[in-house]
Formats: structure tokens, sequence, C-alpha cells
């Protein structure tokens, strides 16, 4: 059985590891998500696939929806030595080697197979010894979370029509520079606090991945969600360095291994969903937006990546070189 259909005999994001006997190790896997998003089938995949292969030594308990405190709370705990994996994003992670951040930048990729041709250079294995350096280990870089789009009361096809509008942003700056570079008014709020955000009105719109949307039910106080696709987010899986070299040799060879095929997975399960996802909204009476000006918002928000001071200077030219070499 291929990997891509296990996930549908699996509970999302609540199937961990069940050894018959108490494992040697036990691993918290920790993300923001609902509990029935790819991101959550790939976490359980996980989980039951390094249970098999490490002889159930290895127990992965997977904790969605912030289960376990803030996305920036848990890389904390993981980078001080807890054993965690966290799901994260290139945007959080930059508060521990910057240049990372240009991964979250706006419109980057022009399709999410762009992306490979960055993991697999040379420049993205420096931003992973660099992060060695700070105690950090990639078990999976690969894993698409989605194009993220603009939930809310208006269509929004155009930056004029986001001008000066409150929108909900994660806490990192690559957001908030996009947001106030498109004209709107970025308002950081933790992601469990998204939907009471809107329903009070102390936001106007949001932005997620579709899957994200649906499953937050953030339609359920805003009625138009826009395609702007103004980032193309993938999720990093982190483990701490020091704590993941303890481990024997043989249990950090399937974590690797079985890291790859995960973020395979949940990059196949995002891309197939997406238009199912749009039928569901549409069902629910939630109007789709297509015609979204993308050129105008590409230049709107050019000037962002001038914005950080702390990256490598020449760092977008170089990003931009492996994206468009042949």
């Amino acid at each position: 059985m291929s990997i891509f259909r296990f996930a549908g005999l699996v509970t999302a994001g609540l199937l961990s590891a069940a050894p018959l006997m108490a494992a040697d190790y036990t691993i918290r896997l920790a993300n923001s998500l609902s509990p029935g998003e790819p991101t959550n089938e790939a976490a359980a995949f996980f989980a039951e696939e390094v249970a098999k292969r490490t002889d159930g030594r290895v127990e992965i308990q997977v904790f969605p929806a912030q289960q376990l405190g803030s996305e920036k709370d848990v890389n904390q705990m993981m980078r001080q030595g807890a054993p965690m994996i966290s799901v994260t994003s290139s945007g959080y992670l930059s508060d521990f080697v910057p240049d990372i951040g240009v991964l979250e930048g706006p419109y980057l990729l022009d399709e999410p197979e762009q992306f490979n041709k960055l993991v697999e250079s040379e420049w993205f294995g420096g931003i992973q010894s660099a992060f060695d350096e700070v105690g950090i280990t990639f078990l999976v870089d690969n894993a698409l979370f989605g194009g993220r789009n603009i939930l809310a009361n208006e269509p929004v096809r155009s930056p004029a029509d986001i001008e000066g509008m409150t929108v909900r942003v994660p806490p990192n700056t690559v957001f908030i520079e996009t947001f106030e570079a498109m004209g709107a008014r970025p308002t950081t709020v933790e992601w469990a606090e998204v939907y009471s955000a809107l329903q009070q009105n102390v936001v106007e719109a949001a932005e997620a991945p579709l899957g994200s949307l649906w499953g937050s039910k953030l339609y359920e106080t805003r009625d138009t969600i826009s395609m702007t696709n103004h980032f193309t987010a993938f999720t990093f899986w982190v483990i701490n360095a020091d704590y993941f070299a303890s481990l024997p040799e043989d249990i950090q060879e399937v974590m690797l291994e079985v890291g790859a095929e995960a973020g395979a997975l949940c990059t196949e399960l995002t891309l197939e969903r997406d238009e199912a996802y749009k039928a569901q909204f549409r069902d629910a009476g939630i109007t789709i937006v297509e015609d979204v000006d993308i050129a105008a918002f590409r230049e709107q928000t050019a000037g962002v990546y001038d914005a950080f001071p702390d990256w490598t200077p020449g760092l977008y030219t170089t990003i931009r070189g492996i994206l468009d070499a042949e």
C-alpha cells in the first residue's frame, strides 16, 4: 500500500503509535492545526510508520490545535531540549536563522513544485547547517501547507480592496510587512483565538490556506474567500539537535526516512483537496473570488524583500537565481 493511500485509513491527526509494550522513546509532535487538515493526516502517518519501523521502540504522540501551546512556545520548548517535534513555518524559524524567512515571502513561487528547487539547493544545505549550529534538526522540509487566501465579507480583487482593512496575521514579521505593503492593517492574533476575533469584529478579515479556513470553521464568521495566494506556505518539522543525536542511529534513519514520506504525503493531500475545499465552501454559501489581480499584488509587495536588514545581502537575488535556473 502506498503512503498516499494509507492516509484514508487513519483518523486524521489523532492516530499515534500503539506498540504492544512500552516504548523506549516517547516524542510529542505538536502543531497549531485542526485535526482534519492534511498536516495532521501526515502526522498520523508519521506516528504509525515510525512505530512500525522501529518495532515499537518509538511512540510519537500527536497534539494538534495548539494543545501544547502556541507555535512560538513549542519552538522554544523544542529548542531547549524537550523530546518534541514542532511543525512550524519559516517565519517562526527565522527567529533562529533569519535567512529562512525569505521562504515565506510574498509571491515567491508561481507553482508549489518550484519549492523543490530551493530545498535541493546548496543554499538550503547552508541553511540546515546554520540550524545545526543553533541546535535544531529538520525531519521534514517538503510539506506543502497551501496557498494562503483572504477571508472577509467583501471581495479582495486588488490592493485597493484591502486598503485600511484590519486583517489577522500570525505574529511574524514577514506577514506584517506584507500586509502593510498591501495597504491593510495587520493585527497579530494567535490561531486558536482567530474565530472569536472575527466573531467579535476585533479584525475584519483573516488569511490562511483553504484547509485551515475550513478546518477551523472560520467561514462561519465571513462569507467571501478571495484567492490572493499571497504566500505559498510549507511547514518544517523540527526537533532538538542534541536530543535527536542521542537517539540510536537506526531510529534517526527511520525518522528521517519517514519524515520525507510524510512531507510528500502532506503535499499530495493538500494539492488534491484544494478544489474539493472550494466546492465545500460553495455548498456552505461562501463566495469564492477567483479573478484576483495577482500581478498588482505582486508589484505592491515587491519591496517587502528589502525590509529585512538581518538577511544576508543579496538574499532575494540568490533565491530568484535558484528558482529561475533551468
